[in-house]
């Protein structure tokens, strides 16, 4: 008798895992791997990345007039081996669809898979190659942060040291996590 209940919980949870990436319009979302964290964090509800790429929009300069510090990307450990971060353990995507480093996504893409932005030059962090950060301007006017000529993208409802949403397909294209060497993990 106690099976039972244990099989109806697994199915539950597989079906949100599953759900998490595929919940958005045009998706057809799969997961290769089951949902995993990275590093120490216990995180256990999902935040939105948007409020993380507005608390460093608001971080700002002083009141001197200095430009605001940039985003910063690291490289760290996932269960896809070392693959981007920022420095809030958010993992980063890029968009294969993309073949410039000119944004498509954009209305519901960009509110399920947030740009990464940047008020600053974008820091290179640990595992990182300065010479592949750059930048591209979104129609907002707002800096993406691109990394090897791909925009970077967060996943919406992931929280720090999450990687749910890898190989998934969406909006017309695969979202893929990146390596510190600008591939996209395969």
């Amino acid at each position: 008798m106690t099976i039972r209940p244990l099989l109806a919980t697994v199915a539950i949870l597989a079906a949100l895992v599953l759900a998490a990436c595929g919940d958005d319009d045009e998706s057809s979302g799969t997961v290769d791997e089951p949902a995993a964290e990275v590093g120490q964090s216990e995180t256990t509800t999902a935040t939105t990345t948007e409020a993380s790429s507005e608390d460093k929009k608001a971080g700002g300069g002083d009141s001197k007039g200095e430009s605001a510090p940039g985003t910063e990307i690291v490289a760290s450990e996932s269960q896809y081996g070392s693959i981007l971060f920022d420095s809030d353990e958010q993992a980063i995507y890029l968009f294969d669809k993309e073949a410039s480093e000119t944004s498509e996504c954009y209305g519901a893409c960009a509110e399920a898979w947030p740009p990464v932005l940047s008020d600053g030059k974008p820091l290179a962090g640990d595992g990182v190659e300065a010479k592949l950060l750059g930048t591209t301007e979104r129609d907002d006017g707002s800096i993406q942060v691109t990394y090897a000529g791909h925009p970077l993208y967060y996943y919406a409802h992931e929280g720090p040291g999450q990687v749910l949403c890898h190989n998934v397909a969406e909006f017309g294209g695969l979202w893929l996590v990146v390596e510190p060497s600008g591939e996209a993990v395969s």
